[in-house]
């Protein structure tokens, strides 16, 4: 089998032990990752296929493939450009039927969030973008320009559940009145003048990171995209399949547990999500929020 690059990511898998734990990969398999991104997942899982099984890496960035298709140079893995919601469709065409297990991880690869053109934090200058896919789709700037006050309000609330969301849809429209919201650092300081905070007084987070969160789901459909995923895992999985989820916030958390619980689909593996450790929050901070749930398909519900 090939060596690790010496030249690796910056991005560090969360969890990565406890999701071997529950997968438990076996020689011969086929797993797939639904969310490849730098391939910190898929690796650990291919050291325990060995070479009679294979990983399907699925991602919609194609920065992030290439990267991915760099750190598991030589290990029997296919690479495929697409969104996870397609997963039969993409079983479908690569003839392989259904497979051992499917793990998705809905976070950030740390690469994509350090690269300012991407437009998904506001650390960094950057075009309002927050595209995964940069090849398709409506981009945040192209929601923020064209939709109407009530619709951006219904997002800050929904997908951020930003308090103060009314408030900084108003001030969005009457700021593109004048000009358009191109950049990052533009809406982070337009939302930051709408929302009050005490002088003096430390805050946990930025405020801009619900509004920042919330468009970033919208120009994705994150949920809508998770939502199909969940569905279709029984016609994807074999019997007593496994299935692996891991999420940074609780909109994710809650459709992925509703689903796991279905007793006439799912088995869970994990009654409570697991969580990372000091250990692993202390050399990977982002790790702090990650909760992974797994379940196993129930013979009965192979469709």
């Amino acid at each position: 089998m090939p060596q690790e690059s010496s030249s690796a990511p910056r991005h560090i898998s969360v969890l990565k032990e406890e999701v071997l734990q529950l997968l438990d990969p076996q020689p011969g398999q086929v797993i797939v990752d639904a969310t490849l991104g730098v391939g910190g997942h898929g690796l650990a899982i291919l050291k325990k296929l060995g070479e009679t099984g294979k990983l399907i890496g699925i991602d919609r960035d194609p920065e992030m493939l290439a990267l991915a298709k760099r750190e598991l140079a030589g290990y029997p893995a296919t690479f495929v450009h697409g969104n996870f919601e397609n997963l039969p469709e993409i079983l479908e065409e690569l003839q392989c039927g259904r497979v051992d297990a499917v793990i998705a991880d809905l976070g950030f690869c740390s690469d994509q969030l350090a690269e300012p053109r991407r437009g998904l934090s506001f650390q960094q200058e950057g075009p309002l973008d927050m595209r995964l896919d940069p090849t398709r789709g409506d981009s945040a700037a192209d929601l923020v320009r064209r939709l109407q006050e009530k619709d951006l309000a219904d997002i800050f609330w929904r997908f951020g559940e930003e308090h103060f969301s009314r408030r900084i849809a108003r001030k969005i429209v009457e700021a593109r009145k004048v000009a358009p919201l191109t950049t990052t650092t533009e809406l982070a300081d337009l939302v930051r003048s709408c929302v009050p905070r005490q002088h003096g007084v430390r805050h946990p987070i930025d405020p801009a990171t619900r509004v920042f969160q919330a468009l970033r789901i919208a120009v994705n459909d994150e949920l809508g995209a998770l939502e199909q995923l969940l569905k279709i895992l029984p016609d994807c999985l074999k019997p007593s399949g496994k299935a692996a989820i891991i999420s940074f916030h609780s909109l994710e958390d809650r459709l992925v547990k509703r689903a796991f619980r279905e007793r006439e689909t799912f088995e869970e593996i994990t009654r409570k999500p697991r969580v990372a450790q000091e250990e692993e929050v202390r050399h990977n901070p982002r790790a702090r929020s990650a909760k992974l749930r797994a379940a196993v398909l129930r013979l009965a519900a192979t469709r």
